[in-house]
């Protein structure tokens, strides 16, 4: 099979076609023909050296894949030869052939190609995980959504509004803007033209937020437990404005009952994404196949493109969802 490697660490210019056996699906296992794979920031991270992969992972860069089933491991998966999936793979998602726990895949929704059905699970997994599970969104709360134009932003934007929640947004360019507020969010602020803190004040007469899904780490922590109501739950996913915190009062976290917690998606258990997966497919997948909470889709780079796909992921100008064609259906 194709698939894309790199020898060392480095930009996006280590990154190659190479080759390698077909992997056998192990029980419980499917072995999937690529068609598309999606484009994330945990890629990004490990292309450089700073995304360890778990033992009994894929080495391979890629964390979602959309294609056809070419084998089953075992009975009981729930799929079987000729069904189009979409899955969150265990690393290996940028290869003609890939291999997933069965309880990873999803049928693709109504009407979906490879292409939109690829840009589905990383983000979903994700938002669903730390948003509706650990961070208990509900109907009628309010959410702010750092990074409001990325994959994880518009896709969170679409499902908090979905589910009855006020989405609020920071983006840093105008298109972002136009994007997000077309896509349900109730407030959109520049942070290059307004600091968020006030903005969300202001909005909220000074109560605050009752979640924030941040990107950022330690560059917004101050402002994001100033920003959130009694009770409130920050969910950290990323640490582009680093990791260390310094010179915080902590007092406002006991003073408002808040909760600070974060998750990153690939170190899960094969348990604990089944359950995602699961409700995903209870609660979601409806919603999808109704033509609703449609993944946003950015741009397409052939498989032997994937430095330009890299390149483009890190000038963060994109709006939503870069993914990769591999292969033909």
């Amino acid at each position: 099979m194709n698939h894309i490697a790199f020898s060392a660490p480095g930009g996006p210019e280590v990154l190659h076609l190479a080759t390698a056996l077909v992997p056998e699906p192990a029980a419980g296992e499917l072995l999937i023909h690529v068609e598309a794979a999606g484009v994330n920031r945990p890629d990004i991270l490990q292309r450089n050296g700073h995304y360890p992969v778990p033992p009994g992972a894929s080495s391979f860069l890629g964390l979602e894949v959309a294609g056809e089933v070419l084998a089953v491991g075992s009975e009981g998966t729930g799929f079987k030869v000729g069904d189009k999936v979409c899955a969150l793979v265990n690393g290996g998602g940028y290869a003609t052939h890939a291999v997933v726990p069965a309880t990873q895949a999803l049928p693709w929704p109504k009407g979906y190609d490879a292409i939109r059905a690829a840009a589905l699970p990383e983000t979903f997994f994700t938002v669903w995980a730390n948003l509706f599970q650990m961070g208990r969104l509900k109907a009628g709360e309010s959410v702010l959504l750092h990074g409001g134009g990325s994959g994880i932003g518009t896709t969170a934007t679409q499902l908090a509004r979905e589910f009855g929640a006020h989405p609020f947004v920071t983006v840093g360019s105008e298109a972002k803007r136009e994007a997000c507020q077309q896509l349900g969010a109730e407030l959109v602020i520049n942070h290059r033209e307004q600091d968020f803190q006030q903005a969300i004040a202001e909005h909220t007469q000074g109560c605050g937020v009752d979640v924030i899904l941040d990107i950022m780490g330690a560059a917004y922590f101050a402002r994001n437990l100033a920003s959130l109501a009694t009770d409130g739950r920050l969910l950290l996913l990323a640490f582009m404005g680093g990791t260390v915190v310094k010179d915080v009062n902590l007092a406002q976290i006991m003073a408002k009952r808040l909760l600070v917690t974060g998750s990153a998606m690939r170190p899960r258990s094969t348990e604990e994404k089944a359950a995602i997966a699961a409700e995903l497919r209870a609660k979601v997948w409806p919603v999808l196949d109704a033509g609703r909470c449609a993944p946003v889709i950015h741009a397409v780079f052939p498989l032997a493109k994937v430095a330009d796909a890299h390149r483009l992921m890190e000038g963060s100008d994109h709006i939503g969802k870069i993914v990769l064609q591999v292969s033909a259906a």
